[in-house]
């Protein structure tokens, strides 16, 4: 794969192409039926979700709430660490809306953190058949959600003062640096 770039977006059309750029690059290079960011609005206990390649299922306007007992939460806000979920149970015990899922021809997942000096910012969240994805995709996962991270920052900022992030806890285990 040839390099993402490090250029960082300048307005919203920007961040939202950048997002588009991401969402062509991971299906040529791991593939998926769904592909969504979401970012933690932790005053709103939610996830707010900043792209979807599938408006029309998961909108920009419908938000997560954030499941602090939940697996995806547990694994990649807590730990830190990418959460892939091979088969329709597992995404049935880590998603409430697994059947939204199903109905899309979803039966795997990968939820990869997005990191940016040692905090998780959001994830990057891709959906696809059953046995899709594996650890071998990990490290080019990992160097995608690097890339998403200025993004993902440019959307926080746009966030009226209120609504950024404010929990100061970093994941356990979390290397330095915004690679996940």
């Amino acid at each position: 794969m040839q390099p993402l770039g490090d250029a960082l977006p300048a307005g919203p059309a920007d961040i939202a192409e950048g997002f588009r750029t991401l969402d062509l690059r991971l299906q040529r290079s791991v593939g998926h039926r769904l592909f969504t960011v979401l970012v933690l609005n932790w005053e709103a206990n939610e996830n707010q979700r900043c792209y979807s390649s599938r408006p029309d299922a998961y909108p920009l306007s419908s938000p997560k709430p954030i499941d602090r007992n939940g697996l995806v939460f547990k694994h990649t806000v807590a730990l830190g660490q990418p959460l892939i979920s091979p088969d329709r149970e597992a995404c049935r015990k880590a998603f409430f809306d697994h059947e939204l899922i199903a109905s899309l021809g979803c039966e795997s997942a990968v939820n990869v953190p997005v990191v940016w000096d040692g905090q998780v910012l959001g994830t990057l969240n891709l959906l696809h058949q059953a046995g899709w994805y594996n650890e071998d995709m990990l490290p080019i996962l990992a160097e995608h959600a690097a890339w998403a991270a200025p993004l993902v920052r440019q959307f926080i900022a746009a966030w009226p003062a209120s609504t950024v992030l404010n929990e100061p806890q970093s994941p356990q285990g979390q290397q330095q640096g915004n690679r996940p």
